[in-house]
């Protein structure tokens, strides 16, 4: 007597569109999230000289993730002309046609909504910074059909939850929240470049651009540059907020972390470029271990 081989019960509608949008949103794939999240929390650190007011951290931590995935999403909806002939992401709900674009949009739209929902109750200065950050959001991802320096602009929209943080605690944004904006602008175009080295053969032939195009043969020059400004800018922060000890001794920390970022991927290995990019959120947490613990010992 034989058995029929068993097959599990096909998912109900409304969970199998749940998964699906849980993938748009990258709910599986948390990196973008915490390389988001390490840079707001510099500054809300940095901001509030130690531990920020617990609302104006929860409505933060949760704008990250809201808005971080909202990018996600958009980004699919530019890309889902590309997406199909790119490896990595040829599996995406959008480019496979799991999920439409009217969809996307109205996905987006609500991710939009509940993030500034929550930016309401916090003061003016915030919400009106919050706009541009919806304009940053919703257009970086069509810079890669016109520009090769998406990645830059990557970094103009992951960054802009820093002077959105010093708006929030102290009510005005103070010189040291640009220098550290331009710190995480200068960061994001270092780590986007590694994943963007991932997909160069596949954008070429599908006419995208990226830094990792633009740099050709000179990409591990041009990254030692970025990461060096990224330390020079970050000393400068260090210096305009007084940090001491502990924040030069994460600083080392983290251009170890980077110099092993240059080891894994100096044979421009797809795999390895991968795991650099992944690498850089060591980088943000040593950052802000630094930042957290000098302003825990000063208080």
């Amino acid at each position: 007597m034989g058995y029929e081989r068993y097959q599990s019960p096909p998912l109900p509608r409304w969970r199998e569109r749940l998964d699906q949008y849980w993938k748009l949103v990258r709910g599986d794939r948390p990196i973008g999230v915490l390389l988001l999240l390490w840079p707001t929390w510099w500054a809300l650190w940095i901001a509030a000289a130690g531990v920020p007011p617990l609302w104006t951290l929860f409505v933060f931590t949760a704008g990250v993730w809201l808005t971080r995935s909202a990018g996600c999403v958009i980004n699919d909806y530019a890309d889902r002309w590309l997406d199909p002939q790119v490896e990595r992401t040829k599996g995406r709900p959008l480019a496979t046609g799991a999920v439409s674009g009217r969809e996307a949009l109205a996905v987006f739209a609500v991710l939009m909504l509940v993030a500034f929902a929550l930016v309401l109750t916090l003061n003016r200065l915030t919400m009106v910074l919050s706009v541009v950050g919806l304009f940053l959001a919703a257009t970086y991802p069509y810079l890669k059909r016109h520009t090769y320096l998406p990645q830059v602009y990557l970094g103009l929209a992951f960054g802009w939850g820093i002077p959105m943080a010093f708006a929030a605690v102290q009510g005005t944004v103070p010189p040291v929240a640009w220098v550290l904006y331009c710190a995480n602008i200068l960061w994001a175009t270092a780590y986007d470049t590694w994943y963007a080295m991932v997909d160069r053969d596949d954008d070429i032939r599908a006419g995208s651009k990226s830094t990792a195009i633009l740099f050709g043969d000179l990409d591990l020059v041009a990254q030692g540059v970025l990461y060096a400004l990224v330390f020079l800018a970050l000393y400068l922060v260090g210096r305009q907020a007084q940090l001491g000890m502990y924040y030069g001794t994460a600083m080392a920390v983290a251009a170890v972390l980077v110099i092993y970022e240059f080891v894994i991927a100096r044979h421009r290995e797809r795999e390895a470029c991968f795991r650099a990019f992944l690498h850089n959120n060591w980088v943000g947490a040593a950052l802000f271990a630094g930042i957290a613990i000098h302003h825990a010992v000063q208080s």
